[in-house]
């Protein structure tokens, strides 16, 4: 229904009832994210008193490529050079995963990597890795991939005792469907 990515996340946002006012001053890929993530997680039986050990798997192919091309254009016209420092914040990926885990008070392991295309494979491994070693009690894995009005938001939830089995064959049926 709608036109942009502008007008389409700020839809979801009304529509979702999520609540947190930092959300108008993110770039566009930590709005993608930051609301995947409040989706799926608003409903989880997170304790907002206190900390919540659950690890971030982020994964994209651009990293922050979106918002350096519009912070370059800021830079690159010398007539009218007025760079703003809140886009040139949210220069780095790993922004988003900073909004999440204050949100939900996550402080434990959280990592951004880049690849070429969705890679079911490193989320499993690197998420197994965070578990078995007792470094968090759960995992968000993620691909955020954001490009002009191109964006793509899947995200899933892992732990010891989930409802399916966390291998490759199933992950990557869930990302395309």
């Amino acid at each position: 229904e709608h036109n942009s990515f502008s007008d389409f996340i700020k839809a979801a946002y009304k529509s979702q009832n999520t609540n947190y006012p930092k959300f108008f001053k993110m770039d566009y890929l930590s709005k993608l994210a930051f609301l995947a993530a409040d989706i799926l997680l608003k409903n989880e039986p997170l304790d907002s008193e206190k900390e919540n050990n659950m690890g971030l798997v982020f994964s994209n192919k651009a990293s922050s490529l979106d918002t350096d091309i519009s912070h370059q254009k800021a830079i690159q016209d010398k007539n009218n050079y007025f760079p703003s420092p809140a886009v040139f914040v949210y220069t780095l990926p790993n922004i988003c995963l900073g909004e999440i885990s204050i949100k939900y008070k996550l402080f434990t392991e959280n990592s951004f990597f880049i690849f070429e295309r969705f890679n079911a494979e490193h989320l499993i491994t690197y998420s197994k890795s965070l578990l078995d070693a007792n470094k968090a009690e759960s995992a968000l894995c993620a691909w955020v991939e954001l490009e002009g009005e191109n964006y793509e938001a899947f995200l899933y939830l892992v732990s010891k005792e989930g409802k399916i089995k966390h291998n490759k064959q199933n992950i990557i049926t869930l990302y395309n469907t």
